[in-house]
């Protein structure tokens, strides 16, 4: 057991929480447009909600990912195409590019394409 239960105390080096990432915001200029770019891929659309005050998330997940992306209006603060270093992992980097490349990204925001065609035991 990594934790005592009475004490809240861990082993060392075990995680007291089990922590996942789950979402990442990707800040877009138009939502329609993004949303557009992103099932074209196929991903699998989670939510569209929309408030007050012209409130709209957006949530996409790429198939077989346990991390979503979401995105709209009043969700984010930053500026439009200003994520960095995102990271999709592909079975076939170059099919994966030029998948990309054709369909053009909506706002400039920074993905790398990482090739795993197997996994190392546990990952």
């Amino acid at each position: 057991m990594a934790w005592a239960a009475r004490t809240g105390t861990r082993a060392k080096g075990c995680a007291l929480v089990d922590m996942k990432l789950e979402v990442v915001v990707v800040p877009v200029s138009d939502v329609a447009r993004a949303k557009d770019f992103y099932t074209a891929l196929s991903w699998r659309e989670d939510a569209d909600f929309s408030g007050e005050n012209g409130f709209r998330v957006v949530q996409l997940t790429p198939p077989a990912s346990a991390c979503s992306i979401i995105f709209g209006a009043g969700v984010s603060e930053a500026a439009p195409g200003s994520a960095d270093g995102l990271q999709l992992t592909v079975t076939d980097i170059e099919a994966a590019r030029i998948e990309l490349i054709d369909r053009g990204d909506p706002d400039g925001n920074g993905w790398y394409l990482q090739e795993v065609t197997t996994r190392l035991p546990g990952r």
